[in-house]
């Protein structure tokens, strides 16, 4: 439960606080695309810990992680990792999850359903 708690200060310190830190160029990214309110609260989490621990995110938070774009997925990562809080992160490795998460997840959206 407490895990829970700490990712969620991360997701809502993602959501927020980072703006503050953002570069010009990532904050302007986000604000003119209108990143921010594109994907639910739950999705945010399973896309965040997906890509900054070692979680795995569902096909529906998939879905909203295409619809919110590559854009987008990308400016709120960097925004992300200019956060302080994230200075003894591997952007490398960070930057790598993130691209692993948004390939799967365009490959799954993109990949034909199994007919009934």
């Amino acid at each position: 439960m407490a895990g829970l708690n700490v990712y969620s200060v991360l997701v809502v310190l993602f959501l927020t606080c980072g703006a503050v830190m953002a570069t010009k160029e990532n904050d302007q990214i986000i604000k003119e695309n209108n990143c921010e309110p594109k994907m639910g609260f739950p999705c945010v989490l399973e896309a965040f810990t997906s890509i900054f621990e070692t979680g795995s995110i569902s096909n529906k938070c998939c879905g909203e992680l295409v619809v919110l774009g590559k854009v987008c997925h990308s400016a709120l990562v960097k925004r992300t990792l200019e956060n302080p809080l994230f200075k003894y992160v591997s952007p490398t490795t960070i930057i790598a999850q993130s691209i692993q998460t948004w390939n799967n997840c365009l490959a799954l959206i993109d990949s034909p359903s199994p007919s009934a």
